[in-house]
């Protein structure tokens, strides 16, 4: 290695201190990823059904939520600034807004619950999933208030560049989820096979066991005294302002995101049984490639919200840019694996005995899940320009980019699939270039430059 490739990577905002603080953070969504994977593929065993219904259940009921994680979510750079700014005693300030939200949050994703029931309605999905996407929808939304605690601590640790911390605590869930749901699942050790209703009780358990890790490390002495906890657990109404200002582009984005990918799983899933067990084992995968670099963007919403309250947008560029070259890296791998093993990873959902639904869904999974190979750099270029773009403040802009094209693809979806009878391959190809073209629009506006010039911590 040259000495100017060493400098590069020792320099502020370099490779490797991107290296340093994203790399627990991907490994946590790596096991919030597989969490939800081992739901799936426990529950393929019984049969695709209930591995349909988790699929849509599921991100139903996380979409209620999204709102509200992305608000709080917002914790991250506003605590990366105030630590830029030198201003340690207001992390733990932002961290009690994000508190304070949590039950005005949980009340109100509770009653949206029957407008989800009216969209399970509409959508036209056989009435057997339906009614065990409805069950474990309902135990999932129970999770609401842990699912956004431990949002507003993983923020914190995250904001503080100590990821160590969020990437322990969602071992602890993976490790939990995987053996409560082989126990609840299949009924060992003596408990009943509760079958779907026992992943659902498991993810619960699992999300209890990851807040609690978080909530030790953040109340511990060490930590209390270095920031002050005693004396932030206040409202804080400049905080709380700035939380609501710039979290909730994020949160509005978040929801009508998931929304809309929501829609569009639920449209294929209306196709017919063979098309919605093709989409869900592709999703499940692409969840595996996704979900990861969500880590990647904290990451970098970290480190650029950083050097941005320390007044040094060009170490902020220069991060951005160390994010890319990781997030490339990453998704030529799965790019690989998408290629060379689709066969093989779609056979790992087929069920434990001969199931004719499965072997015609099969061919149809393998084909996507080919295709989707050609997507994965596009979402390492979005997850980080994107994640500059929110790190420095621009995140009205970020959002109204993202909303966009997400819904523009829900009638796409819809007409192509149900009016004009087009084959789900077909469609699929459409929502990849949908993604190509979404990569290149983050791309030219971080390279505008107008985030750069943006304060969110000077009073």
């Amino acid at each position: 290695m040259s000495t100017t490739t060493t400098a590069e990577l020792n320099t502020p905002g370099g490779f490797r201190e991107m290296l340093a603080i994203s790399t627990p953070m991907v490994v946590s969504h790596a096991c919030e990823t597989l969490l939800i994977f081992i739901d799936r593929l426990f529950l393929s065993r019984i049969g695709p059904e209930p591995m349909n219904a988790a699929m849509a259940g599921g991100l139903s009921s996380f979409m209620l939520m999204t709102f509200f994680v992305g608000l709080i979510g917002y914790t991250t750079a506003l605590v990366a600034q105030y630590l830029g700014a030198g201003r340690k005693s207001q992390c733990t300030v932002v961290v009690t807004q994000a508190m304070l939200l949590v039950l005005p949050a949980t009340l109100l994703v509770f009653a949206c619950r029957p407008l989800v029931y009216s969209l399970f309605g509409l959508m036209d999905i056989p009435a057997v999933q339906r009614e065990q996407q409805q069950l474990y929808f309902d135990i999932l939304l129970y999770g609401t208030p842990l699912v956004l605690l431990r949002t507003s601590l993983s923020g914190f640790f995250s904001g503080i560049g100590r990821t160590r911390i969020v990437m322990i605590s969602a071992m602890v869930a993976m490790v939990v989820n995987a053996v409560a749901n082989y126990v609840l699942i299949f009924g060992h050790l003596g408990f009943p096979a509760l079958g779907l209703r026992g992943a659902a009780y498991g993810t619960l358990f699992s999300s209890s066991c990851a807040l609690l890790v978080l909530l030790t490390a953040y109340v511990r002495r060490t930590n209390r005294d270095e920031f002050t906890i005693g004396a932030g657990w206040l409202f804080h109404r400049t905080i709380m302002a700035k939380l609501l200002r710039y979290g909730s582009p994020a949160g509005v984005e978040m929801f009508l995101n998931l929304l809309a990918f929501t829609l569009i799983v639920l449209i294929f899933h209306s196709h017919g049984v063979v098309t919605a067990t093709a989409v869900t084992i592709v999703f499940n995968w692409d969840l595996v490639s996704f979900v990861p670099l969500l880590g990647l963007q904290i990451g970098v919403v970290s480190l650029v919200g950083r050097y941005m309250g320390a007044g040094s947008p060009e170490v902020a560029e220069r991060a951005a840019f160390s994010g890319l070259k990781m997030g490339w890296i990453y998704s030529s791998l799965v790019l690989l694996l998408f290629v060379t093993l689709p066969q093989q990873m779609v056979d790992i959902f087929a069920p434990s005995a001969t199931n004719e639904l499965f072997l015609a869904a099969a061919p149809l999974a393998v084909d996507m899940l080919r295709l989707a190979a050609l997507y994965v750099l596009a979402d390492a270029t979005i997850v980080v320009f994107s994640g500059t773009l929110r790190g420095a403040g621009d995140t009205l802009w970020a959002m109204g980019l993202s909303v966009a094209m997400h819904w523009i693809m829900v009638p796409i979806v819809f007409v192509f699939l149900k009016v004009l009878n087009f084959s789900p391959i077909a469609v699929w190809l459409a929502f990849i270039v949908f993604f190509l073209i979404s990569g290149g629009l983050f791309y030219l506006r971080f390279r505008h430059g107008h985030w750069k010039t943006l304060v969110v911590v000077k009073d």
